[in-house]
């Protein structure tokens, strides 16, 4: 019986043992091989793009890259362990030829650099064992130049009432760049610029350019090399409006617009401009005026006609003249002996000496007359006198309390005494 088990048990070592080897094996033979060694497979990648960098340095020499003549790909066929090798793939090759190295024009060869996008791979794990080329066939070309017209062609239309002014382009010429029977039967260049239905604003695109022949056949542009590959078209849309001529007139107590006759003549001028920039401009403002200038000013006011940036007077006119009056408007004098003051320092005492003062108001007739002396009140302000002691004549403001509404005219001040505060002295004990 024991001899049996030990036999189980043995043959049970030998299976395990079998099982660990096949994976030792098969671990070192998939991934850690040496590249170069019995347990290497190689692989070819086919078509695998080949990059031309510093193509830009030969424009600088007059020289171009022409298609005709030059390796595009190339086949590699890569050997490295199984595992890695079957994880390759094209994208993950970047075969460079730099340009840098071609110095004149002609078919040449110029060497490739191999290197890998993806960090699994290097020239440590995979090696090249064979390619379809050993270096890039390159065909080097002059580089010939012109300037051809840029036309544009117009479709659409502006509504009704709007007008457009000249197409405006970024380019009215460009230089175009090729081999010299790609660019000579070039004519032109041309853009299609399409406003739309019934444009009521300037409207500007980017557009494409598409190159003509003279007899107005468009060309395949393979081989063109344009100084750009767009153009910035804009057409400008104008409209024509009346706008209303206004002035901003600033009220005030006694002074407000209701009681205020004017006219400004002209009255509108008729102005055309950028649709965009007129769009939502219905007047234009003259100026600033203040009703309290009117009491003792001139009633008739003239100023500069300024239309809006980029738009112009259709009129003529160029100066507008201001003819205003107040409808109703009295004054008088009034005497008050209300006071009292503010802003009184903390730690102050104040005793105001003016008695009496007489105010001027003015408004409308009505309420001019119907104040009295008890609807006025004289405020002292004695913000300013924060550390003072002694007399001193102060600013002071008029306030009503009728409700109507009233302006006073001039500056008023009183006359105040700012002191400490009495205290009461404490009484003597009787003997």
């Amino acid at each position: 019986m024991n001899s049996e088990r030990i036999s189980r048990r043995k043959a049970l070592y030998i299976v395990l043992s079998i099982l660990v080897a096949a994976a030792i094996w098969f671990f070192v033979d998939q991934i850690t091989g040496p590249s170069n060694g019995p347990r290497t497979r190689p692989r070819v990648i086919a078509d695998i793009p080949i990059e031309y960098i510093n193509e830009s340095s030969l424009t600088d020499r007059g020289l171009m890259l022409v298609e005709d003549g030059t390796d595009r790909t190339i086949d590699l066929t890569m050997e490295g362990t199984r595992w890695l090798v079957s994880c390759l793939d094209r994208d993950d090759i970047r075969v460079t030829v730099d340009l840098n190295n071609a110095e004149s024009a002609g078919e040449q060869n110029i060497g490739y650099k191999i290197a890998y996008t993806d960090r699994r791979f290097s020239s440590d794990t995979i090696k090249v064992k064979d390619a379809s080329i050993y270096s890039a066939a390159v065909n080097i070309s002059e580089l010939y130049s012109r300037t051809v017209e840029v036309r544009c062609e117009l479709t659409g239309n502006v509504a009704e009432g709007f007008s457009a002014g000249q197409v405006q382009l970024s380019h009215n010429a460009l230089e175009i760049q090729g081999q010299a029977a790609d660019i000579d039967p070039v004519s032109y260049a041309k853009v299609t610029f399409d406003i739309g239905q019934n444009a009521e604003e300037t409207v500007s695109q980017t557009l494409a350019l598409q190159f003509y022949d003279k007899n107005d056949q468009a060309l395949d542009s393979v081989g063109i090399h344009p100084e750009t590959e767009t153009v910035q078209a804009t057409l400008p849309v104008f409209v024509t409006k009346e706008l209303r001529l206004k002035m901003n007139f600033v009220d005030a107590p006694g002074a407000r617009m209701g009681n205020v006759s004017y006219e400004i003549q002209p009255a509108t001028i008729t102005v055309s401009g950028d649709a965009s920039k007129l769009k939502d401009v219905e007047s234009i403002t003259l100026d600033r005026f203040d009703l309290l200038t009117l009491r003792s000013g001139a009633n008739t006011h003239t100023y500069p006609i300024t239309v809006p940036e980029g738009c112009q007077n259709l009129s003529g006119v160029t100066r507008a003249t201001l003819q205003i009056a107040f409808k109703d408007m009295a004054s008088a004098s009034v005497t008050t002996d209300r006071f009292q003051y503010r802003s009184l320092p903390e730690g102050r005492a104040v005793d105001i000496l003016t008695q009496e003062m007489t105010v001027e108001i003015f408004g409308i007739g009505a309420d001019v007359a119907a104040i009295t002396g008890e609807d006025l009140t004289v405020t002292a302000d004695l913000g300013d006198y924060g550390a003072a002691l002694g007399t001193y004549t102060v600013p002071a403001v008029i306030e009503t309390t009728s409700g109507k509404d009233i302006g006073v005219s001039g500056s008023y001040q009183v006359q105040v005494t700012i002191r400490e505060p009495e205290t009461e002295q404490e009484a003597e004990p009787a003997e």
